[in-house]
Order: structure tokens, then C-alpha cells, then sequence
């Protein structure tokens, strides 16, 4: 047998996930010279791009275009994609061994960080990600409730996720209607009575992580006023140094708006957008009836640590918020997989450089990579994924140069291609003799992995599913003047596309 990765024995890599780490991941593959690559690539969801169609807010279709490129990737004739196939349930790992040489894990931080404080779950409090997948239109959270009844609402935080969430809750109706928001989230947030939302940072607005177009946005919003205490938008010594020391023209840009927003004080609108810094919240009081009615907030000093960096130091100053609702996005994490190991502290399946490693030997299992947060931990934006996946598909290439393969039973199976071609000729040549034995052969040629998704998931979603899902959902967007109006269940996606 030939060495994998030429058109007689291609390299089969399976990848677990469907978001940007997932596709930049395949579309580095492909783009090798010499190698012949098939890509399976597997998604507990039906629908795929991950946090693109998930996570990435409604009100922003220019970054949502991204998927234009993954579309081109998939329409590669050595991709395909398994949808509503989840890993662990419907394929293991013992089964992908079976059938591939390489396999990349590409699954993102799926969970929010807990804030670790009194009365964190009480009824009102929730994480931001299933707020945000509940308006995303997730199949798994369009059941969820959230009782936008309240007049105030803090959303601790100050990242990209943090203020998407804050800015959803100040949009009008009418801005809300040009979205690509799932129909039972628009209809809930237009008639949202709130009308103060406070976003909560812990440093000062040197460190915030958002990015500027993110919170230049908040400066333009229709019917809701950005508001800074003059004070909180002081840069500290600490501060002040050390933005001089790195030179960084985006953060002095970040703090220049939030200055601004100081100095020019509410507008007469009928939302306010609170942005505080250097405050952390220490406990949720209740209402009596077990409903988050208070935060205490203590104020913090930025110090400077052993390691060189800044971090905020809790004083003995505090204040009550009064709130109805919380928010937490203080960090995200990733969720184990069956049989995959993982670093319970870090929230990362355990890697060097994306090769995963034995928690035992620290050695690396053969033929198992990771790419994306679930390899390095909720960071930069879809684009850093992109070099973050050029990096474990060189070490994927190394591997492979050096043999260090998996060595699957089933990997030399006829490819999708190929058995096309040979069942023209068993058609041909054995059929008139032994139907039979035609059927039979053709069925021992069939792709395994194809044949491993219909036996254990039989509703699952090929890429040209997908798009018939996505011309559906453009379709009816189309009649309102959206982007597209979501299917948001798993069934109804199925009955959409003729299950």
C-alpha cells in the first residue's frame, strides 16, 4: 500500500466540529501541493459554521459573510459533512479510529466561566452564552425564557460577547427587525421593558477587551445613550505607562472613545448603556422569593503583579445595584469530550502546539489534533483561528511525513469518486449475471463512514442539506426584508428539507 495521501490512498482525516477552526483546519489541507486529503467533518447540529451561525451577534451580517469562503471549501470533491451526528453518541472514537488516519477536534468553548460569588444562581441570573445562543436561534436553547420584563440589567463583563449582549438589549424594534435574530427572540426583545443596562469591567478601560468597532457602535445606537463616569475613563499611572511602553494605536484609540463618551454625558434617549470599570461584583441578593433583585459591587485599584502584568485589587469600597436581571460573561470554556483528554483548569482538550496529549506519558496520542478555543482557550476573533489551525495542520504534515498515522482498518475504502466509477462497471459487467452478487459487492465498497452515520444516525445532514436549509431560511427572510429567518429546531429542519 502506497503511503497516504495520494490519489490511490488518500489521507482520511475525520474533524470533530464545524466552526472556522474546523473549515480553515480542511482548507489548509487541500491547499497542499502533492496531497491528496478527505475531509469528513462532523457536527452534533444539523446546520454548521459553529459560532458564526451561533454566537456572532444578529445585527452583524458583514462578519456572518465569512461563510461565502467555507462554503467554497466544502465544495471541495474530497469534503463532506455529517450533520446532527454527534461524537461520544453516534460515533465514538474507537470508530473514527477505525476509519481515518488523522482526527482534529474543532468543538470551541461551548460554556461560560462561573463568576464564583453568592446568589450566582439565583432565578434571573444566567451566562451569557445561553442568552446568546437562545437569540442566535441554537436548537438547543430556543425553549429558554428570560424575564426581559426588568427595568435594569448588568452584564458582567467587558469583552466582544459582553457588549454584543448589552448592545441586543438596547436595540429599538426597528433596528431588532433587520436582524437574522430567531422570530420568538425578536418578539420578545421588542416588547423588553429595560431601560438601563449596566456593563461591568474589573480593570479600567486600557484593559477592556472589547474590540473599537464594538464600542464605537454604542456610541451610534438609535434610542440608547453610552454613558462613562468621567472618573472610571481616567487612566490610572499604571495604565498610562504601560500604554506608552507597548505603543498600541488600537488600545490609546479604545480609550480616547470611552473619554468621549465621558465628556459628552447622556443624550435625552430612552435606553442608557452604563460602561463602569475597576468594579466586581461580590454577591446577588435576592427579592424573597428567590429572584436576583441587588449586586454589591466592591471598587478595585489596578496594582501591578510579580509576573509584570496589571490586575485589579478589591479596596473596601462598595455599592449596591439595584438590578433585575444578570448577565455573566467573564470567560468561556470548553466542554470534555468521551474519551479525549482534557485540562479541567484550563477548559482545553489537553495539546502542544494542537497535538493532544496522553494526561499519563504527556506523549502525544498518534494521530490526534486540536484547533481553535477548545485547543488555546476563548481568544482573538474568527480570523486568529486561521494560523491557529495553519499551526496544528503542520504539525498533522510532520506527522505524516514521519508515519506517525493512525492505521485504520477501513481507510482503504473506495472514495466516493472511485466507487461511483466502479459501479458503472459492476452494473455492467456483473449485474446481468448475479444481481445479487452486484448488490453485495457495491455494498462492501460503500464509504464506511457514510455507511457508519446512515446505520447510527439516519437523519443525519449532508452539506447539500445544508443548503437547502440556508435557501429556505434566505427565502423567508426575504418576504420581511432579513437576512434570513431561522429554522430553530432540529425537527423542523428535517421537515424542511423533505425528512
Amino acid at each position: 500500500m502506497t503511503q497516504p495521501g495520494t490519489e490511490p490512498n488518500p489521507l482520511r482525516v475525520a474533524i470533530v466540529g464545524s466552526g472556522p477552526a474546523a473549515f480553515y483546519a480542511a482548507d489548509h489541507l487541500f491547499k497542499q501541493p502533492g496531497l491528496t486529503a478527505e475531509v469528513d467533518m462532523f457536527d452534533r447540529l444539523p446546520t454548521p459554521f459553529g459560532l458564526v451561525r451561533g454566537g456572532v451577534a444578529p445585527d452583524h451580517q458583514k462578519i456572518k459573510s465569512v461563510t461565502k469562503s467555507y462554503d467554497q471549501i466544502a465544495a471541495n470533491p474530497h469534503f463532506r459533512f455529517f450533520g446532527n451526528v454527534e461524537f461520544g453518541k453516534h460515533v465514538t472514537l474507537s470508530d473514527l479510529r477505525g476509519h481515518y488516519h488523522q482526527i482534529l477536534y474543532a468543538t470551541g468553548a461551548q460554556t461560560d466561566r462561573r463568576m464564583g460569588i453568592p446568589g450566582e444562581d439565583l432565578e434571573g441570573s444566567h451566562p451569557a452564552t445561553e442568552f446568546v445562543a437562545w437569540y442566535n436561534g441554537h436548537p438547543d436553547y430556543h425553549g429558554l425564557k428570560f424575564d426581559l420584563s426588568q427595568e435594569r440589567v448588568a452584564v458582567v463583563g467587558i469583552g466582544n460577547v459582553a457588549i454584543d449582549v448589552a448592545r441586543i438589549l438596547c436595540l429599538t424594534p426597528e433596528e431588532l427587525a433587520k436582524t437574522d435574530m430567531a422570530d420568538y427572540a425578536l418578539e420578545a426583545l421588542s416588547k423588553s421593558k429595560v431601560k438601563e443596562v449596566y456593563l461591568l469591567g474589573r480593570r479600567g478601560p486600557a484593559q477592556a477587551a472589547f474590540t473599537n468597532p464594538e464600542v464605537k457602535e454604542v456610541g451610534e445606537l438609535a434610542d440608547a445613550d453610552a454613558v462613562v463616569r468621567p472618573e472610571e475613563a481616567e487612566l490610572d499611572d499604571l495604565s498610562r505607562a504601560e500604554l506608552q511602553k507597548i505603543n498600541d494605536r488600537a488600545t490609546v484609540k479604545k480609550v480616547e472613545i470611552l473619554q468621549g463618551y465621558a465628556r459628552r454625558g447622556p443624550g435625552g434617549k430612552t435606553r442608557k448603556l452604563f460602561i463602569r470599570f475597576l468594579v466586581s461584583p461580590t454577591e446577588l441578593t435576592g427579592d424573597g422569593n428567590g429572584r436576583v433583585s441587588k449586586m454589591r459591587l466592591v471598587k478595585n485599584v489596578l496594582v501591578a503583579t510579580d509576573s509584570g502584568t496589571i490586575s485589579p485589587k478589591a479596596t473596601d469600597q462598595f455599592e449596591e445595584l439595584p438590578v433585575g436581571l444578570v448577565f455573566r460573561s467573564v470567560g468561556y470554556r470548553g466542554v470534555p469530550l468521551p474519551e479525549v483528554p482534557f485540562h479541567e483548569r484550563w477548559g482545553v482538550i489537553l495539546n502542544e502546539t494542537g497535538r493532544v496529549l496522553d494526561p499519563d506519558s504527556k506523549q502525544h496520542r498518534v494521530g490526534e489534533y486540536t484547533s481553535g478555543w477548545i485547543k488555546r482557550g476563548p481568544s482573538g476573533v474568527i480570523g486568529t483561528n486561521k494560523q491557529d489551525s495553519v499551526e496544528t495542520v503542520a504539525c498533522m504534515l510532520e506527522d505524516l511525513a514521519k508515519g506517525s498515522i493512525l492505521q485504520p482498518a477501513r481507510a482503504d475504502a473506495a472514495s466516493a469518486g472511485a466507487r461511483d466509477a466502479i459501479a458503472i462497471i459492476v452494473d455492467f459487467e456483473l449485474a446481468q449475471r448475479n444481481l445479487a452478487a452486484a448488490r453485495s459487492y457495491l455494498h462492501a465498497l460503500e464509504e464506511p463512514p457514510e455507511a457508519l452515520a446512515r446505520a447510527r444516525q439516519p437523519q443525519y445532514f449532508s452539506y447539500a442539506d445544508w443548503l437547502k436549509l440556508d435557501a429556505l431560511e434566505i427565502e423567508k427572510g426575504k418576504a420581511s426584508g432579513r437576512p434570513r429567518v431561522k429554522f430553530t429546531c432540529v425537527a423542523e429542519m428535517l421537515k424542511a428539507i423533505g425528512r
